[in-house]
């Protein structure tokens, strides 16, 4: 990761790898997360993993000069991305993960491309190919077909905040998506600024209600693993991709998280996975390749 490669946008063959390292990567959070809240709250461990994301990227932005010629409108958009990704779309996902399993928090992370298909045509006017559709309906096919055969356990609160988070999470891939495709911010500068603004915001709120984080030799790995891989690399190479992948084909392509996390979950607490799930998977993989098979259509 450098400064230059933030003024570079990528082909789409490596968008496509960028937007395929940060799903592997995020679908790893859940299970991180989950380990976290035995030390910390998940307001204080999404707001620390943030704040220390943005001191690690801090001293590169300061050797690039176009974040102090930001305009009133950019900073609009980047406090705007800071809150909805990072305040409203991790804070209440973690949050929601405090009473849901990895299982039921990834299964109903996956619904957030039909809002973000909508809202894509209507504001972005990012209008899918007939083969997109299909895939879209594919890919949460699968996903259903992974989960649906078998029992959810359900919190009314913790699918309340989830549903929350499903909010600010498509509100940040319009956004994102927007600043990226114009290029009114270099990847660097839209990936820094909005860390440090929803990571500062969830770290005061999180210390001031709830307990104090219990640090140990397995907490504060999983806050340096968070910190550094989760969220510096996985949201520059996100940000990075989101120049040249549509917001719909880059929220499609994290439909691979729901089987993914259910994957880690399996290894990490000794679960099987069935042939359903397994059949799930493949789905949902084949209508990931239909949506970023985009041979027309704007965007």
């Amino acid at each position: 990761m450098c400064v230059p490669l933030a003024y570079q946008r990528p082909g789409r063959l490596q968008a496509i790898a960028e937007a395929l390292f940060s799903t592997v990567v995020w679908a790893s959070s859940f299970i991180f997360v989950k380990e976290g809240l035995h030390y910390m709250g998940p307001l204080t461990i999404s707001g620390v993993r943030y704040l220390l994301a943005f001191f690690m990227l801090a001293p590169l932005l300061m050797r690039d000069a176009t974040w102090r010629r930001i305009s009133r409108r950019e900073w609009y958009y980047l406090v705007a991305i800071g809150l909805t990704a990072y305040a409203i779309g991790s804070g209440m996902l973690y949050w929601g993960l405090k009473y849901l399993s990895v299982t039921t928090s990834a299964f109903l992370s996956a619904l957030t491309p039909l809002p973000v298909l909508v809202v894509g045509i209507i504001w972005l006017r990012e209008y899918p190919t007939g083969i997109q559709v299909v895939g879209v309906i594919v890919s949460l096919l699968g996903v259903w077909l992974f989960f649906g055969l078998e029992p959810l356990d359900l919190s009314w609160v913790g699918v309340a905040l989830t549903l929350v988070s499903m909010v600010g999470y498509t509100a940040f891939a319009l956004l994102g998506r927007a600043v990226a495709r114009e290029a009114r911010v270099n990847t660097l500068v839209l990936t820094t600024i909005p860390l440090g603004i929803g990571g500062a915001l969830l770290t005061l709120v999180g210390l001031s209600i709830e307990p104090a984080p219990v640090l140990t030799t397995a907490s504060i790995a999983i806050l340096a693993w968070l910190s550094i891989v989760n969220s510096a690399l996985a949201y520059f190479t996100y940000n990075h991709a989101l120049q040249t992948l549509t917001a719909l084909e880059m929220n499609v392509m994290f439909n691979l998280i729901t089987p993914l996390a259910a994957v880690m979950s399996a290894l990490w607490f000794g679960e099987r996975l069935n042939a359903w799930q397994v059949a799930g998977i493949l789905i949902t993989t084949v209508g990931i390749v239909m949506v970023q098979m985009r041979t027309n259509g704007r965007g």
